[in-house]
């Protein structure tokens, strides 16, 4: 059988299970987002200044920016799931969340003087951030991980990757009502790299067990 004939008879039979494949992937991606979820309000949960945060701009920021990566994540996942899916404007929709990190570092640098950029930046949770989000990403990445795997992604090491932009969204929103690092600056260096590394876990982990 020709490359292309199976991927059409792939495509065909994955058809019947699309409703099937769906309610999979939201079943494990809250059951993961649960699991983490579980172990943060029981270890440490949001910070003592809550409810003032929120009626920051900085602190509702950080939210927006999170949970449009873990939304438009999964919805690119769900078309890289299914071989010959189009992907539509979820190739880019992805790309909203650095553009508004983008725009709110302008405006950052903008606001105050050269003088806070540094502290600002460096913040005071630094090692937090890049310890804690991925640890609270290994169960929604391992729920994706698995769900992925009753689809057929033709680049599992993409589909991993963006797994990890999932599941380092999810754990990135329960660490931020914690962080009281709220700056722009902050984000944009020590949020991007702590998930930038569950995107690379899940590439790899995509590359070894999405792989068909």
């Amino acid at each position: 059988m020709r490359t292309d004939d199976l991927i059409h008879a792939l495509v065909a039979d994955l058809t019947v299970s699309k409703t099937r494949l769906w309610q999979l992937f939201a079943v494990a991606l809250a059951l993961g987002a649960a699991v983490s979820a579980a172990a943060f309000f029981s270890t440490m949960g949001p910070r003592a200044d809550f409810t003032q945060a929120l009626h920051t701009i900085r602190f509702v920021l950080k939210f927006v920016l999170t949970l449009s990566l873990a939304t438009t994540a999964a919805g690119l996942l769900m078309r890289l799931a299914r071989p010959g899916a189009p992907l539509g404007w979820w190739r880019w929709a992805w790309l909203a969340t650095p553009l508004m990190l983008v725009v709110a570092v302008a405006v950052e640098l903008a606001v105050i003087p050269p003088d806070s950029w540094a502290p600002r930046l460096i913040g005071v949770n630094a090692r937090y951030c890049l310890m804690l989000i991925p640890l609270l990403s290994i169960a929604p990445l391992a729920g994706i991980v698995f769900a992925l795997r009753q689809g057929a992604p033709t680049r599992p090491g993409l589909a991993g990757a963006v797994a990890g932009l999932a599941a380092g969204g999810i754990a990135a929103t329960l660490y931020a009502s914690h962080c009281t690092d709220d700056s722009p600056l902050f984000v944009a260096t020590w949020y991007s790299l702590a998930i930038g590394i569950v995107a690379l876990f899940g590439y790899v982990a995509g590359a070894r067990w999405l792989r068909w």
